[in-house]
């Protein structure tokens, strides 16, 4: 991909079409944002965003600005997504696109769900969703549904994060979106997990799994295998647990997730514990506590 763009670009510099320039910037800045290299997807994105103001691109300008506020987010600077993310909305209403309006409100949400604003994130979502509806973005609509049942679900309130997932799940599946599916396979299964509900648990995150490796989402396989190993963990079959968790080790330290890594070198000690192999657990805890310190 980024072998065509850099293809176009040279000639669209070379017969001045300053406004295709723009657009394959800011393509290629997709591309290393895609590619997890956040600072190269901003320099692409720094460098379109004057262009497009220069040429009265006002969509394309709300639309690298979003793109900016989306790389903040991932680089975890989430005051400045939300006044990248601020300035795109105003210009997305003040053009009438509508679809991007609801993306631009979703990702709003997403900022203030992790800053831990769970009502306000709602109400971003809330916002979002009908003209996700009205514009026919059902993808995009299911993916909302997933947001608001996420909160509902960090909220305690189980039974209506379960409605919300049970709306997307039909919708995925419709538009054959698989990862979409997959993942709100794996977030039933938690909330099941958290209603005590352990073999319900375990259904829905078997589904997921194949998913997860059928579409090659290796991060998201090895959230699944730690999951499935958790509720064995739960189950008392700590011997299955241990199955699982040396499953989802090396794919997170293959990925390069520390979070999980050091998660499951964590679930590895309490399932030795639990076990009555003292020593082996705090092998595992104390390989998990420099990565948690890491991170």
């Amino acid at each position: 991909a980024l072998d065509f763009y850099s293809q176009a670009l040279a000639i669209r510099r070379a017969v001045g079409d300053r406004s295709g320039e723009a657009a394959t910037l800011t393509s290629i800045g997709n591309v290393y944002s895609d590619l997890g290299e956040q600072q190269r997807a901003l320099d692409f994105y720094s460098q379109a965003l004057p262009i497009r103001r220069a040429v009265g691109d006002r969509s394309g300008e709300a639309y690298t600005l979003n793109n900016i506020g989306v790389v903040y987010y991932y680089l975890g600077e989430q005051q400045k997504a939300l006044d990248f993310y601020s300035q795109a909305l105003a210009i997305r209403r003040a053009v009438g696109d509508r679809g991007g309006e609801a993306g631009t409100l979703n990702n709003i949400g997403n900022v203030y769900s992790d800053l831990g604003e769970k009502q306000k994130a709602l109400d971003f979502y809330n916002q979002a969703l009908p003209i996700k509806h009205a514009v026919g973005d059902r993808s995009g609509e299911a993916n909302t549904l997933v947001n608001i049942g996420s909160v509902h679900s960090v909220l305690g309130e189980k039974q209506k994060a379960l409605d919300f997932f049970n709306q997307a799940l039909p919708v995925f599946r419709a538009v054959g979106n698989r990862s979409g599916e997959a993942g709100t396979l794996n977030n039933i299964g938690t909330v099941y997990s958290d209603l005590g509900e352990q073999q319900k648990a375990l259904d829905f995150y078997n589904q997921a799994l194949p998913i997860y490796r059928a579409v090659g989402d290796r991060s998201s396989e090895a959230i699944t295998l730690h999951n499935i190993g958790f509720v064995y963990d739960l189950l008392g079959e700590q011997q299955k647990a241990l199955d699982f968790y040396s499953q989802a080790l090396p794919i997170h330290r293959a990925v390069g997730d520390r979070d999980g890594e050091a998660e499951t070198l964590h679930t590895i000690g309490l399932a030795y514990s639990d076990l009555g192999e003292q020593q082996k657990a705090l092998d595992f805890f104390n390989q998990a506590l420099p990565v948690f310190r890491a991170v």
